[in-house]
Parts: structure tokens; sequence; C-alpha cells
């Protein structure tokens, strides 16, 4: 589905299979039409850019920030559009490579001349994004790339997620405060910017509050053998274990860690949030535990709201924190061009930057100085197969 999979109209009525995600996908030339009877070309709309891992080893993530954004453009438009104009979401697919992020978005600010651009999840693809958006001067929102550098980059770059600092401090406080742990052992997927980041912090703060790091051991992405790692872990006697790693590593290390006889808890960040997490991990994944970024479990009326209309939209499935975060993606970025009054590349960054109390599904979104998003942090357990809400731990 490669050739097929690299650009996705929002103004296109997709077709969504009863079994597939997969199967909305359009050719090329029909995708180009979009749904808008090709005025594309003529102003009528504002392109508005995409890039996430559709396929892949981590194309849930990637699907599912799709999903979320996707709605909240096509309920935009519904709504009359953004000053006047409907918005068109020109998606391109990463597949989840290295490398593949600066080839897609150089053809989404070149090309389609798209006034801002949406992605990555990854840090890792956000980064190697980010400078072509910086020096093109085309605003690039971040939806949930944590890794403080990514909007260091420059002053185009925006995200609308709490960073790794943040993170790492609040797994740090529950290893202490929630599992009682006073020595910790950490699995880093030294691959990874994401996992490194925010092992980091973790380690930092853990150790400020006089917990001790039993040891440290370090695999890369794609690793399907945690084995020797895990050995040299349960030697080392911790009472937990720390894997700030994605969800496909996270679903092996913990059937691996069961089979060697290590049942101590096992937790990470956001990078385990995905259905495949259970699929991958099954009944080990039981008495484990991450930080993510909002619950469907929330109470919060606009949260359900979001949630039903989500759910109508994508065969029932539920909404988890990319899909949110995506939504408020495209959110912030509509609310931004009408304060600016405009598309211009520097009034859009300016408005960008001074987004204040925007309420979104994930919660209140002020920007700070660093273009970074103060947010509170959720904490999710898997129990039987489920993912149970646990806590809320605010900035």
């Amino acid at each position: 589905m490669k050739a097929q999979f690299t650009r996705r109209h929002a103004l296109a009525a997709l077709a969504v299979s009863t079994g597939s995600f997969l199967t909305a996908c359009k050719k090329p030339e029909e995708a180009g039409k979009g749904g808008d009877g090709g005025k594309a070309a003529s102003g009528d709309v504002i392109k508005v850019g995409e890039f996430a891992s559709l396929t892949g080893k981590e194309a849930t993530f990637g699907q599912s920030s799709h999903k979320g954004t996707l709605l909240a453009i096509e309920e935009l438009n519904a709504a009359g559009g953004v000053l006047g104009k409907k918005l068109e979401l020109i998606t391109e697919d990463t597949q989840s490579k290295q490398g593949e992020s600066a080839s897609v978005v150089r053809k989404l600010v070149s090309r389609d001349k798209c006034i801002a651009i949406l992605g990555e999840v990854a840090s890792g693809r956000s980064l190697e994004a980010a400078p072509i958006c910086q020096n093109a001067k085309v605003p690039m929102i971040s939806p949930s790339s944590t890794n403080p550098k990514v909007t260091e980059v420059g002053d185009f770059v925006f995200r609308v997620c709490f960073i790794d600092p943040f993170q790492g401090t609040v797994m740090a406080l529950f290893a202490k405060n929630t599992l009682r742990a006073k020595n910790v052992a950490v699995l880093t997927d030294a691959a990874a910017p994401y996992s490194v980041g925010l092992a980091t912090f973790f380690k930092e703060k853990f150790v400020a509050d006089g917990g001790k790091i039993a040891v440290e051991q370090k695999f890369s992405s794609g690793d399907k053998d945690f084995k020797a790692q895990l050995t040299a872990i349960k030697a080392s006697n911790p009472e937990a274990i720390f894997a700030p790693c994605y969800y496909t590593e996270a679903g092996l290390i913990a059937q691996q860690a069961r089979q060697l006889g290590i049942n101590l808890p096992i937790f990470g960040g956001d990078g385990w949030e995905a259905p495949e997490l259970v699929t991958i991990g099954g009944k080990a994944m039981d008495g484990t535990f991450y930080s993510t970024h909002y619950s469907p479990e929330d109470k919060a009326e606009m949260v359900q709201t979001f949630v039903k209309k989500f759910k109508a939209r994508w065969n029932g499935e539920v909404p988890d924190a990319m899909a949110a975060l995506g939504y408020d993606s495209a959110l912030v970025l509509a609310d931004a061009i009408k304060r600016a009054g405009g598309t211009d590349g520097q009034k859009l960054r300016d408005a960008l930057a001074a987004t204040k109390d925007f309420v979104g599904v994930t919660g209140k979104t002020t920007l700070d100085a660093k273009r970074n998003a103060t947010k509170p942090a959720v904490i999710i357990e898997v129990k039987d197969g489920k993912f149970v809400y646990k806590e809320t731990v605010n900035p």
C-alpha cells in the first residue's frame, strides 16, 4: 500500500471499511483531486500538511494521530472552515523510516505550498523535519513529540504536548510515591532520541529524590531479543524496571521479562500507548504502567464529546492520546490562523507563539517562550488486557 498511502485530503469523503484503516487509501491521482472539485489550485482552500507514520513498525501512532487530525479538519470545514476558506489536509507517510520525514516534508513545503505542517509523533522524525520547516519559515506543530530538542531547532517549531523533562519527573515521582520503589533498573533504546531523553530526565529526578539506579541496559530500535539485558537487570535485584521505549519493544520486553521470572512492575512513557502493546505483550503486560496525555475515561464534557464523535467517525474505535493530540494540534492551528487574520508565515508563527489557555481535549494549551506546552500527565495501568486510568499528575 505504500504508493497508495502517500497522500490524503481532508476534503475528500474517506471510505473506511469495517476491517482496516488502510482501506481508506486513495490512489495518488484520486487524492490529488480531493473532494473540492479541483478548487485547491484557485486559492479557495488553505493547504495544511501532515506527515505521519501510516505504515511500518510505528504505524499505530501515525494512524491514530492522523484520525484525530482528520476529524478536527472535517469538523472545522463542516462549520464553514477558517476565515471563509475550507482546509485541505495533505498527508504524507513517513513509513516509520529514518530519513523519510525530511523527504516528505520537503514535498509538503515546496511542492504543495502548505502554510503549516502538523507532525510527527516520534521525536526522531520531528527532528528530521523541523530544520526544513524552520528554513522555509513554515510553522510546524508536533502533536506528541516530547523530546525538548524538537522545538530547540527554531522559532517556527511548536508542540501541543508536554515534554520529557516533565514526563521523566512524573515517572520518577510515580516510582517513588506509588510503586514505593527505591532501586530501579532502566532499559533504554539507545537509537531513539525519545527514549534516551526520557531515561535521562527520569534518572536525574529519581536519584535527586534519593532513589538508586540499579543498572542501565541498552538496546536498539527493532531489536526483538532482550533476554541478555533482562538477565543483567535481574541480577541487579531492582524493585521495578523503567523502559522508556515504543510499544513494539515494550510488549516484547514485558513478555520476555516474565519468561525469565521477573515479576516486578515495569513502567514507561507515552511511547507505550497503542492497542498493540497488549497484543504483543499479552498477559505479561498486567501490572505495568505508562504516562500519557489524556484518558478517554476522563468525565469532562469536552473529552466525552470527542470520544463519542471519534467513535462515530472511526467505526467504534476508542481514541487514544495520539488521536487526542492530533485533534488538538489541528484546532490550535485553526485558532492561530483566525487570530493572525490569514496564513502569512511570520504572522501565523507569532499567533501560534501567543497561544494561551486554549481549551482542548488534552487540557488547556499555553505555549511558553520555548514553544512548549504545559499540560497535565495521566498514568495508565494495564490490567486484564485493558488500559485503566490510574492517576493524574499536574505540572
